[in-house]
């Protein structure tokens, strides 16, 4: 027997005085799941505030409404990974038998479409700034009005879509290889999207390492880089485990889900430290952070706007 699972006994039924049925408890296992749900209780509260500032208490801008987006797609990670792990704990270790698995199913769905969803809000974020630094004549002065909201909803959609598809192969109309189902997802995701990220990530990083005007770039432009960063050491490995989980490789889901959990959990300490540097304290709340993050972006945008489009000499004789 392994030396981190042990024996689990529960009561003898009437009939089965000298019969004992046990179930196997996994302490690692059930370890990691523990700490996971703190995090997530952490993250919710992180999250829930972040959308509430977001919300409600900081003026709308193109990148709020992706930020307001991605919060809320964490916490609804957040909210649903729990449900999934105690469901599926509850049966697997504590003997609590569940009169069918179809909650357990849903939760898996859900913590599936707000995960995914995280990554399609950050590719989406990494690209609006990169066409805000190579275009921007065109970002600030054509791009439409509503059209951070758009992608965000046809984001959003994109995501439910593939769920709903999920869900009804795999748990409506039940299948044998219900794993496989979730391929065309996390092929989307780490074939296609995570990709798009890492590359306009990285070329904005070039781009501000090789430009004198942005010798020393905005707040926003160390909070995408970061919360890429932390994305891809955190998030990524979910999707690598379903990959492997589909050509038979025996690896536990459970550290992957952590990971994940600590990916939902950091943003909201990204903006507080970012947003807090260089005030000479870290006293601040959240929402002071998230101002000195989102309410300095038009400001930053307007100057180097002013910098490309700063009149010579002759056409100031002009004038």
């Amino acid at each position: 027997q392994h030396p981190t699972v042990m024996k689990y006994r529960t009561s003898p039924g009437p009939d089965e005085e000298n019969d004992w049925a046990g179930c196997l408890i996994d302490v690692t296992v059930v370890t990691i799941d523990s700490i996971t749900l703190l995090l997530c209780l952490f993250g919710l509260v992180g999250n829930g505030i972040v959308l509430w500032f977001l919300g409600f208490c900081i003026k709308r801008n193109v990148f709020t409404v992706y930020i307001l987006n991605l919060a809320a797609a964490d916490f609804g990670f957040l909210l649903f990974l729990p449900g999934f792990l105690l469901t599926s704990n509850a049966e697997k270790h504590f003997c609590v038998a569940l009169e069918g698995k179809n909650l357990m199913n849903t939760f898996l769905v859900l913590s599936l479409l707000t995960y995914s969803t995280s990554l399609y809000f950050l590719t989406a974020i990494s690209m609006e700034r990169c066409v805000s630094v190579f275009f921007p004549i065109w970002h600030r002065r054509s791009r439409p009005t509503h059209l951070s909201a758009i992608i965000c909803a046809l984001l959003w959609a994109l995501s439910f879509l593939l769920s709903g598809i999920v869900y009804s192969l795999c748990f409506v109309d039940i299948t044998e290889n219900c794993l496989e189902k979730f391929l065309p997802v996390y092929g989307l995701n780490c074939l296609i999207f995570a990709p798009i990220m890492v590359g306009s990530s990285l070329v904005l990083f070039i781009k501000l390492r090789r430009s004198l005007q942005f010798r020393h770039p905005g707040k926003l432009y160390i909070v995408i880089l970061l919360t890429v960063f932390f994305f891809l050491i955190f998030a990524v490995p979910l999707s690598v485990q379903y990959f492997l989980d589909l050509i038979e490789h025996s690896l536990t889901n459970e550290f992957s889900y952590l990971l994940a959990s600590i990916n939902s959990c950091i943003n909201p300490v990204i903006y507080f430290i970012v947003g807090s540097y260089r005030q000479h304290r870290l006293r601040g709340c959240l929402l002071v952070a998230l101002r000195a993050i989102f309410e300095t972006i038009h400001n930053e945008d307007a100057y180097k706007y002013s910098h490309i489009h700063r009149p010579t000499d002759g056409e100031e004789g002009k004038r």
